[in-house]
């Protein structure tokens, strides 16, 4: 049986041209960065050409480039940066939404118990926060606005460019989290009113524990990371030159083939939504075209969603609930009910996150598999029963 991989919004494989890139680095040029020797500036050059090339994607200065361990340091170093400079000016407020990850949402949680002030903004059915929201939530002492790109579960893209300009004209710093959209949409941090903006390697076909914090120049980064003087000071640590190099590797890749990539994921995504929409009482999540070219996530009423996942493996299909960072949560997705999803509908969710490789015989065979497991789980489900014999109404017509 083949096993078809539908889980990428978790993490992808690792890319040939990201892997070809990185091996030098284990063995041939191990050097240290930070050594003078020759050994380490062959490092640091590499260091250095893996700085540009993501600067070159975001349309970016190298200066403006940190590379971290990943999206969640870099979503905390943002943060808490934008909060400390806030708290200098007097000024303890920060505005956000309900859906983001939690990587932010802890981050701020932890603010909060340091007297900051947060506000979460609630997200529309269509799981999109508008600028006006943002507009008339910004206050005199609001230090940050920040907006994830893409959500991690829904893929619902948001409209950064305009809400950049909104805090532009108010003079508050604008970040976004970018691990969803990096690599799979076009980002330009200039253009788009951008101050600070993560992403991670491991969601563009880059290897796990790399990622990159943009900070526009005159942001001022707090370390969260005690230590030597690299990256400029702000993020101490000897850098892990090999994820560096393929994240970047991967990252000039994903860009270079960003439009075609697309073009293909969108035609089998809209696919998958028409055939797993046939299903009876489930409903998409999210808007249906501002969405993620790879993303598919609907509800199903009457099932439980770990059932599901574990039945479609079975079948030869891996999938997900929501992020991966919550699996083991026995709590339903705060994406689902910051959009609205009550709570025993949240619970029967299913997260199909494709790349550009899956074709249209896989995709028939992921809908065939999900259908036939909905009706599965729904024979043998009391709730199902109640549902059918009208003793509970139904949710999702």
């Amino acid at each position: 049986m083949e096993y078809i991989y539908a889980d990428n919004a978790a993490t992808t494989a690792v890319s040939e041209k990201a892997l070809a890139a990185m091996m030098p680095y284990f063995r041939d040029n191990f050097g240290n960065p930070s050594s003078l020797h020759s050994a380490g500036q062959r490092a640091n050059e590499a260091l250095l050409a893996a700085r540009e090339t993501a600067a070159k994607a975001l349309n970016a200065d190298p200066k403006e480039i940190f590379f971290t361990s990943g999206g969640s340091e870099a979503d905390n170093q943002a943060i808490v940066s934008a909060a400390k400079l806030g708290a200098k000016k007097g000024k303890k407020h920060i505005v956000s939404t309900a859906f983001e990850h939690h990587a932010v949402l802890h981050t701020l949680k932890k603010l909060k118990k340091e007297g900051y002030e947060i506000t979460l903004l609630d997200v529309h059915e269509n799981g999109i926060v508008t600028p006006e929201q943002v507009a008339d939530a910004i206050r005199d002492d609001t230090c940050l606005v920040t907006v994830m790109f893409a959500n991690n579960e829904i893929g619902t893209v948001q409209p950064i460019k305009e809400i950049g300009a909104v805090c532009r004209e108010k003079k508050v710093l604008f970040h976004t989290d970018a691990v969803q959209a990096a690599g799979h949409l076009a980002i330009d941090v200039k253009d788009m009113n951008i101050d600070m903006l993560s992403l991670s390697g491991h969601k563009f076909r880059g290897p796990k524990g790399a990622g990159v914090l943009y900070a526009r120049k005159g942001v001022l980064l707090q370390s969260l990371i005690e230590g030597g003087a690299q990256e400029r000071g702000k993020r101490a640590g000897t850098e892990n030159l090999p994820a560096i190099v393929g994240m970047a590797a991967a990252l000039e890749d994903a860009v270079a083939h960003l439009e075609e990539n697309a073009a293909k994921e969108r035609r089998i995504r809209d696919m998958l939504i028409d055939g797993i929409g046939e299903i009876a009482h489930c409903a998409l999540n999210g808007d249906r075209e501002r969405r993620l070219p790879g993303n598919v996530n609907f509800c199903f009423e009457g099932i439980e969603g770990e059932s599901l996942l574990l039945l479609l493996d079975d079948k030869g299909v891996a999938a997900s609930s929501g992020s991966a960072c919550t699996s083991g949560s026995l709590e339903p997705s705060h994406v689902l009910l910051a959009i609205g999803r009550p709570h025993e509908v949240a619970h029967g969710s299913l997260r199909l996150t494709i790349d550009e490789t899956l074709t249209e015989e896989q995709a028939r065979y992921i809908i065939d598999a999900v259908k036939e497991t909905v009706s599965l789980l729904r024979s043998m489900s009391p709730v199902w029963r109640d549902l059918m014999s009208g003793k509970q109404q139904f949710i999702l017509k």
